[in-house]
């Protein structure tokens, strides 16, 4: 019999939810009696009783079989929607970085928010994520699996617009949850479609039924690409990558977790339906096309940020671009491993950004500067979380890219080429931001900003602590790459690609002789970095033009003809009743006559085929 910590564990969604339907309860009367602290308290034991359970229960199931638990549900007219868990050293190590990721950031909320009196939904949010997130990885169903995705698409929504008295905030709340559900809406059709071919949505299953499945190719390639489509949207993938950006107007606490592991969701799917998505080598190629181009995009695009947030929400479309490569190299081990070292490093790397911003009168990176000596924790944290995702040994991000490089230069080797180049990019970009907030000389801007308090210090130096041990981590349970088995070729060209873009912008934003702001030869090149390729106006003219276009004829179409109609109806229908009132005299014998004079005609009416018959007799 399983250990009733892991019978148990279905409890951890739970846990949250109870924290946040406890953080409604703060409603503004309570509030003003006892303060929102209250409510953010709450949320953060909640999750500290997930994380203390999970880390529980980690080393009982490690390198133990999956242990599959059904819970009942729903069950009516053949059709049997119980909720199928799968307990695995996977699943729950990432409910394990899930709800310690999310206990940190409630922590450096509740240092970051102090002045804010939304700490009730802003927290519950937060709950609704990690419960949402948890579920995602421990149920064993594409479509319980979609339904988390739904979840996490409204917590999207409700939690960039917490401030919702501010138009931007509110239209990066809309563009969010509308491109989300571009990809929803086809990922609701692979979902839909797989289960005639298939017959079951247990990922379990359909693992063991793609071993041996003979299918249409067509159909399985169109089913593929609508089932690859809804990781796009989550993961920010191009197209469907502007919402991350305009995500980064909502609460910056919230985007230590969104940029971490909630952006991650759709790789969770796309790891777990790998067996599926390898019936078509289409569907293979498509998702390393899509990681390729955005990665190599969002990497030239976040060199010409100049918005703090900003510089950090494109390397995070660029990792998921590349997480995508590894999934459709068929690389399911690098792409686990891309996933757990971005999320640290990611969340380190947001911190310290929060920081910045939270006590600066400016986000603007042009007009910062010096403040590695009035802010040795929040400079220290980006140096390392910067250093953590690229490929810098010994930490984490080396021997991720590293495990996805092994082998890639026989098999496809321009993707191994865009692989270093997306790397050197992503140091040359983390080193531009590193050089112009944190070195050189403090701006007007800068000089007063001292470091931040404890309970925003506290989370960084554990997260900075994480990271530096992950290599040990992994090392001790056997998931870091044997250095035997890997070309060593590789690891000199990842390293060099790394020092290569570290210094090249070391140069370029620390040397005098070179001129400030730093501009591209080429104006036109200069702007389509720095105005996303042009994806908005592409945007506008396309899509939303497509979309202003229907709009306009369906508007017409309801006023003139849908609504005409109904006015006319009223129109007439007015008109005779102002008619017939000038009818209407009040005496009975008038009313009388009417009668009669209906009936005749009526009888009339009626008669008319008797007095037919009657004529034809007689002639």
């Amino acid at each position: 019999m399983a250990h009733p910590l892991v019978q148990s564990i279905w409890l951890i969604p739970i846990y949250t939810l109870i924290g946040a339907s406890l953080s409604a309860l703060w409603f503004p009367g309570i509030t003003r009696r006892t303060g929102p602290r209250p409510a953010g308290y709450i949320n953060a034991l909640m999750t500290l009783f997930a994380f203390v359970h999970a880390a529980l229960t980690l080393p009982i199931v490690w390198d133990e079989p999956p242990l599959h638990i059904v819970l009942p549900w729903l069950q009516v007219a053949g059709l049997d929607l119980s909720i199928p868990l799968e307990i695995s050293g996977t699943s729950i190590a990432a409910v394990v970085v899930i709800t310690g990721l999310n206990l940190l950031s409630q922590i450096f909320a509740i240092g970051y928010m102090e002045m804010d009196w939304g700490w009730a939904r802003f927290f519950s949010l937060l709950a609704l994520f990690e419960a949402g997130m948890n579920f995602l990885v421990l149920s064993d169903s594409l479509f319980f699996g979609y339904i988390a995705l739904e979840i996490l698409t409204l917590g999207t929504y409700l939690l960039i617009g917490l401030w919702f008295n501010q138009s931007l905030v509110v239209t990066g709340a809309r563009d969010a949850f509308l491109t989300k559900r571009v990809g929803d809406l086809f990922l609701l059709m692979g979902v839909v479609a797989l289960l005639p071919i298939a017959g079951t949505w247990n990922y379990s299953e359909l693992a063991v039924w793609a071993k041996t499945a003979d299918v249409n190719p067509t159909v399985i390639t169109l089913v593929g690409l609508a089932l690859l489509a809804g990781p796009m949207g989550k993961c920010a993938q191009f197209p469907l990558h502007l919402w991350l950006d305009e995500a980064m107007e909502g609460p910056v606490p919230g985007s230590i977790l969104r940029n971490s592991v909630v952006v991650q969701v759709g790789v969770w799917v796309l790891v777990k339906l790998a067996p599926v998505l390898s019936l078509s080598q289409t569907v293979l190629n498509t998702a390393i096309i899509i990681g390729a181009l955005t990665a190599v995009g969002g990497a030239l695009i976040a060199i010409a940020q100049i918005d703090i947030k900003r510089t950090l929400s494109y390397p995070t479309s660029v990792y998921m671009g590349l997480i995508f490569i590894a999934v459709g190299t068929g690389d399911i081990q690098a792409a686990l491993l891309l996933g757990l070292t971005h999320a640290v490093s990611m969340a380190l790397l947001v911190m310290s950004t929060s920081a910045v911003v939270w006590n600066s009168i400016t986000q603007d990176i042009t007009q910062l500067g010096g403040l590695l000596s009035r802010r040795p924790i929040s400079g220290g944290s980006f140096a390392i979380g910067a250093a953590a995702a690229i490929a810098l040994p010994p930490l984490g991000g080396f021997w991720a890219q590293m495990e996805l490089m092994n082998g890639l230069w026989a098999q496809n080797p321009i993707v191994a080429a865009i692989v270093l180049v997306v790397n050197a990019l992503l140091a040359f970009s983390y080193t531009r931001v590193f050089c112009r907030v944190f070195l050189g000389e403090a701006q007007q801007m800068s000089q007063r900003s001292p470091e931040i308090h404890w309970p925003m210090a506290i989370p960084m130096i554990f997260t900075m602590g994480f990271v530096f041990h992950l290599p040990l981590i992994l090392s001790a349970v056997d998931l870091l790459p044997n250095w035997a088995e890997l070309q060593k070729d590789n690891a000199l060209l990842l390293i060099w690609s790394s020092i290569t873009g570290i210094a090249i912008a070391a140069v370029v934003y620390l040397s005098p002789a070179v001129q400030k702001p730093v501009r591209l030869p080429w104006q036109g090149l200069q702007n389509l970095f720095a105005y996303d390729f042009y994806t908005p106006q592409l945007y506008r003219n396309t899509i939303v033009g497509v979309v202003a276009v229907v709009s306009y004829i369906t508007a017409w179409f309801d006023q003139y003809l849908i609504d005409g109609l109904a006015n006319l109806f009223g129109v007439a229908t007015l008109f005779s009743g102002q008619s017939l009132k000038y009818s209407t005299s009040g005496q009975s014998q008038f009313y009388m006559l009417t009668i009669l004079l209906g009936l005749a005609a009526l009888g009339a009416w009626l008669s008319y085929p008797l007095l037919s018959h009657l004529r034809l007799a007689i002639g």
